[in-house]
Order: structure tokens, then C-alpha cells, then sequence
């Protein structure tokens, strides 16, 4: 069975987003000094990477290439956030500030990809829970960004 070619699309782009999100908290967890925030950064790289690897399985599963990078966007943005850092007085508050506008466009996504007609079941089960694992990140981000300020 071959997805249709939007469908197709939004789950390379889900792919993207999750190469860019799992580089971008390896590179908050380099950038912090909080080892509670070393941890926290690194548990979400981990679930991004499975949740690329999960993606990827499914795009091939269905006889479509799967992206094999992240984007441009995304190495920009993990650029403009490290440059900001260093001029910031608290870079941990920052680098959380980044990644939950990072996890909220991430969502955005998700939500528009369950949006789909005809997503097949088993994707849209992986999408929901991916969507709904980004949101529990949101809300720790959100505790954590609390207790750094």
C-alpha cells in the first residue's frame, strides 16, 4: 500500500522535524550546566531519535524514501539559539524558551498530519501517540524553565 503523496510528505517532513529536535536537545544538553537539565535535554534527544527511527520504518514500510537529514531550518535555528546563549545571562532559561517553540511547531505539525483524510490506522496511532508524548515534553519544559528562573 503506497501513502498518498501529501500524506507522504507531512510524515517526511514529522521526520525532519524529529532529526532537527533530537540534534537540537544534544546540543542543549552540551550547553547547559544544570545536570538535572543535562538529563532532562538528553531523555529528549533519545525519544526523538526512536521517534525518527519509528517514523522512518513506517515511510519505508510503505514503499517511500524516508529523509536522511534534518533541515537547514533546523541547523539554523540550533545556531541562532547557541549564539543567543552566549549573550544571555541565564542561557538555561533561553535554550528551554527555544525548545518549547521548537516542541510547540513540532506539535503544529502533528496536528496537521492527524488532520489528513485516509491516514492509515496504524499511522495514525503512532501520530497520536508522538503527538501526545511532544505535549508531556512541553509541559516538563514548562516546569523547567519554573525552576530556572
Amino acid at each position: 500500500m503506497k501513502y498518498t503523496e501529501k500524506i507522504s510528505k507531512q510524515l517526511n517532513e514529522l521526520l525532519i522535524k524529529n532529526y532537527d529536535a533530537e540534534k537540537g536537545y544534544v546540543n542543549a544538553a552540551n550547553s547547559v550546566n544544570s545536570e538535572r537539565l543535562k538529563v532532562f535535554f538528553n531523555k529528549c534527544a533519545s525519544e526523538r531519535s526512536t521517534f525518527a527511527k519509528d517514523l522512518r520504518t513506517e515511510i519505508l514500510r510503505y514503499g517511500e524514501e524516508p529523509s536522511a537529514t534534518g533541515s537547514f531550518k533546523g541547523i539554523a535555528h540550533r545556531n541562532w539559539v547557541s549564539l543567543k546563549s552566549l549573550f544571555s545571562t541565564n542561557n538555561e532559561e533561553v535554550i528551554l524558551e527555544e525548545a518549547l517553540k521548537g516542541e510547540n511547531a513540532s506539535l503544529e505539525a502533528y496536528n496537521d498530519l492527524l488532520k489528513s483524510e485516509n491516514l492509515p490506522s496504524n499511522i495514525e496511532a503512532l501520530i497520536l501517540k508522538q503527538k501526545n508524548a511532544i505535549k508531556d515534553t512541553i509541559e516538563a519544559e514548562r516546569v523547567q524553565e519554573e525552576l530556572v528562573s
